[in-house]
């Protein structure tokens, strides 16, 4: 089972969540509206390349990664896209683009935008497309120590 690790992780730092299971969907937007979560409060994790490493952002569902503000933030013009050839041998637990926003867990930074922190709560894909988990915000950043930048944009969908 996919979750075990990333479950025996929260457990073993005492964090306390709440584990929501969804019919299976791949878009950030279709899950946020599946489990019923607006998309400003679903965390999508997008993998980056900054040169040539991978690396995590982490911005709101309904949102898209401005990569000209992120290059800046970061301060380093070498940052693109990752495709995902690239990364998926790197998650070996999860299903293809479904990996949590613990990039600590698989050896990767985390940049997580600064319209994420907003809020209380946090929610994001558990290893799987039919599994969210929901935590503090708080504990998240706590157990993950991201980068917190301004590097996202509101999508029009």
């Amino acid at each position: 089972m996919p979750l075990r690790r990333l479950k025996d992780y929260l457990d073993s730092n005492k964090i306390k969540y709440v584990t929501i299971t969804h019919s299976s969907a791949f878009t950030a937007q279709e899950i946020a509206a599946l489990a019923h979560i607006p998309g400003k409060y679903l965390a999508k994790t997008v993998l980056i390349k900054i040169d040539g490493k991978m690396a995590m952002a982490v911005l709101p569902a309904s949102d898209k990664v401005d990569f000209d503000l992120l290059k800046g933030a970061i301060g380093n013009e070498n940052i693109r896209l990752a495709y995902e050839h690239e990364f998926m041998d790197k998650f070996p637990d999860c299903e293809v683009g479904a990996m949590p926003p613990f990039g600590n867990l698989y050896g990767m930074d985390v940049y997580v935008a600064k319209s994420l922190t907003e809020d209380e709560k946090i929610a994001f894909n558990a290893c799987s497309h039919s599994e969210l988990m929901q935590m503090m915000y708080k504990d998240f950043e706590r157990l993950a120590n991201p980068k917190i930048l301004d590097f996202s944009f509101q999508s029009m969908l």
